[in-house]
């Protein structure tokens, strides 16, 4: 190759990688991670899901298009004010292009709202709450990990066809446990089952003395923790303090894995479960958690983290096969993409912005059955997205239903 060759390649190029660049407004790809740094979520998405945010965007190689990516991270407090406030600064201050985490269903519901407004995406890792893609859904939403219609068809269903009838519900009283008990109360009923009572506890609750008493004397034969993180940890075990495990079944609906591992085998073992991963599945899913470990100081990943990882990676992706960060254009590609990864198993993102895929029904191992500290479930069934979701023609999404 002749100078003026080389000159001319050399000049093609610079103009090539500048028209990919000149597609990524302010020149750059700006990631929101928004959760619970301090409270009783912690846990679940606080350090841990800007560290699976970082992970992709490191494994991406940090550029996008030629254009580089940054992360913002802020504490939300589970507060929908000050999620929305945040969420407005980025938005018009820090050209923050599309937004992870965020774990309370309330505050969730506020972001999104916003996003919306604005025309830009909010991958929903974190937050429970199937209305982000039925009543509140959004063609900017993107429901990645898990909902609580999952998490009663995989927990549920099961205990109500093996014959226990009767149940009652301890609630977390926001949008997150009114909308899990609403979804467990339809699969009770629709299995032939019945809600003897329910009691509705504030997130943050230390004392479910007053809480497990009534659903002690309801006749139940379940009682059901339609909560999560310290509240369900923390019901627990004063249901173990009465004796009630001894009485009665108790449902964890929303169990997390550092749940599960802060409990006492002689509590827990043997508790049935749903979860959107387990990070000792199989070479693919220790794989990717070994890595994850060793930027978090030991600590296994949920399948929170393990969400927030892949989404952002599947986000990044579809930005690099729409040629731009425009929302509208990347959210095509991402419904057009498969999601298959150590996380997902015959992933799609659905027209509602639903992502289904393969959920697992685990139980919690007793002490007997532990290697170490970090064996804690074993796998007893794999559903597939197609039973534990909700179908489409049953959310009332209405922009997606007017597309079929």
């Amino acid at each position: 190759m002749n100078l003026i060759s080389k000159i001319l390649l050399a000049s093609a190029l610079v103009a090539t990688t500048s028209a990919a660049q000149a597609n990524i407004s302010d020149g750059k790809v700006k990631i929101g991670v928004m959760g619970d740094m301090g409270g009783v979520y912690a846990e679940i998405c606080g350090r841990g899901c800007v560290e699976a945010v970082q992970m992709a965007v490191d494994d991406f190689g940090g550029k996008v298009l030629g254009s580089p990516i940054e992360i913002i991270s802020a504490d939300d407090q589970n507060k929908p004010d000050l999620g929305s406030t945040i969420a407005r600064k980025w938005i018009e201050t820090e050209q923050v292009d599309v937004i992870n985490g965020s774990v309370a269903s309330s505050v969730t519901g506020a972001i999104t709202k916003l996003m919306t407004e604005h025309e830009k995406i909010t991958l929903i890792s974190a937050s429970a709450s199937h209305a982000f893609t039925t009543k509140s859904c959004s063609p900017f939403n993107a429901q990645w990990t898990y909902d609580v219609v999952a998490m009663a068809n995989g927990t549920v269903k099961p205990m109500v066809q093996s014959g226990k009838k009767k149940w009652f519900f301890v609630t977390a009283d926001y949008a997150f446990g009114h909308a899990l008990e609403s979804v467990a109360t339809d699969v009770i009923q629709a299995n032939g089952g019945e809600v003897v009572g329910a009691v509705r506890a504030p997130l943050g609750t230390t004392d479910f003395s007053s809480y497990i008493l009534q659903a002690q004397s309801s006749g139940a034969d379940v009682i059901a923790l339609a909560n999560a993180g310290n509240d369900m940890v923390n019901s627990l075990k004063t249901a173990a303090e009465f004796g009630v495990t001894e009485m009665m079944d108790i449902a964890g609906l929303m169990v997390f894995t550092q749940n599960a591992q802060a409990l006492d085998p002689a509590i827990a073992g043997g508790m049935k479960l749903t979860i959107g991963f387990y990070w000792d599945m199989d070479e693919q899913t220790r794989e990717w958690s070994k890595r994850y470990m060793a930027r978090m100081g030991g600590a296994i990943p949920s399948m929170i983290h393990a969400g927030t990882y892949s989404s952002t990676m599947h986000y990044l992706k579809a930005v690099e096969a729409a040629g731009t960060d425009e929302s509208r254009a990347v959210m095509a590609k991402m419904k057009e993409m498969p999601v298959e990864d150590f996380f997902s198993r015959n992933g799609f993102l659905r027209k509602d912005g639903r992502m289904v895929h393969d959920m697992l029904q685990v139980r919690i191992k007793k002490a007997d059955e532990r290697r170490d500290g970090n064996d804690i479930f074993a796998i007893e069934n794999v559903i597939p997205g197609k039973d534990a979701y909700l179908p489409l023609d049953k959310g009332g999404c209405d922009f997606a239903l007017s597309q079929n």
